[in-house]
């Protein structure tokens, strides 16, 4: 059975979760489904963003599925973590930008699979929440870690110890998503954002997030060291010399990841 769908427009991958009728909740097979696509899609030359969103406006995701949880046993929940866990610091460390497209709810796991995203863009119906605590269990999924980095440890401590619902509304006012749009209208902004990356030369979009991401935890001193070295890789590549073509000849650059 197919849990997801994937679409090609020109640079930009889009990843939808299909399984409306359970407003997109992560079983297993959704999970090994999405962990081999983007092996697939990470050796994929054209692609340059990819987008992360679902096939309705009800749900992003509402999370992990509690009713195939109810038949696991204790080693299964394991595995299951683990499995979650993989597979999105698979997207957290994607070589390319990563996009969530909101609509509806994301909760518990569905907010955490928007968190290891690089950028959520939300429409107006969207809604945030890490209910876990009201279950006896706290987010296994990097939750308590993701929100702290982006959101800080305050509103962390208070969404997930108080398991409260957020509006995409508030959620941008805390810095949890870069925008918010009319109903229906996050997968055509994520697509407006995303040009704007694709545009750019693909193999810096690379070596910038790398250096960021991999830096962000570093002491000072290594954190630039690991830019030098990302700088470093782009030098020798066809791309870098074909901007300074375009600055010269006042001309848009065509960028070919070389």
């Amino acid at each position: 059975m197919t849990w997801l769908t994937k679409e090609q427009v020109g640079h930009i991958c889009i990843i939808r979760l299909l399984r409306p009728e359970v407003y997109h909740a992560l079983n297993r097979p959704l999970l090994k489904q999405l962990s081999s696509l983007l092996d697939e899609i990470a050796q994929d030359n054209h692609t340059r963003t990819l987008i992360i969103t679902s096939s309705s406006d009800k749900a992003f995701s509402s999370g992990a599925d509690l009713k195939e949880r109810q038949s696991m046993t204790e080693g299964e929940v394991r595995a299951y973590l683990t499995l979650i866990r993989q597979t999105f610091a698979k997207i957290e460390n994607f070589p390319m930008p990563v996009i969530a497209a909101v609509s509806g709810v994301a909760l518990g796991g569905g907010m955490e699979l928007a968190l290891s995203c690089d950028f959520r863009i939300a429409d107006e119906t969207a809604s945030f929440a890490l209910p876990e605590t009201s279950l006896g269990i706290i987010p296994g999924a990097g939750g308590t870690q993701r929100l702290r980095r982006i959101a800080g440890i305050t509103l962390a401590k208070e969404l997930i110890f108080s398991a409260k619902r957020i509006t995409a509304k508030e959620a941008f006012l805390n810095g949890i998503i870069s925008k918010v749009t009319g109903t229906g209208q996050a997968l055509k902004e994520s697509i407006l954002f995303a040009e704007r990356i694709t545009c750019h030369a693909p193999l810096a979009i690379k070596q910038a997030k790398k250096a960021i991401n991999e830096g962000y935890s570093q002491p000072w001193v290594d954190a630039l060291e690991l830019e030098s070295s990302a700088y470093e890789q782009l030098i020798p590549t066809k791309d870098r010399l074909e901007g300074l073509r375009a600055f010269r000849e006042k001309r848009k650059p065509h960028y070919r990841g070389e």
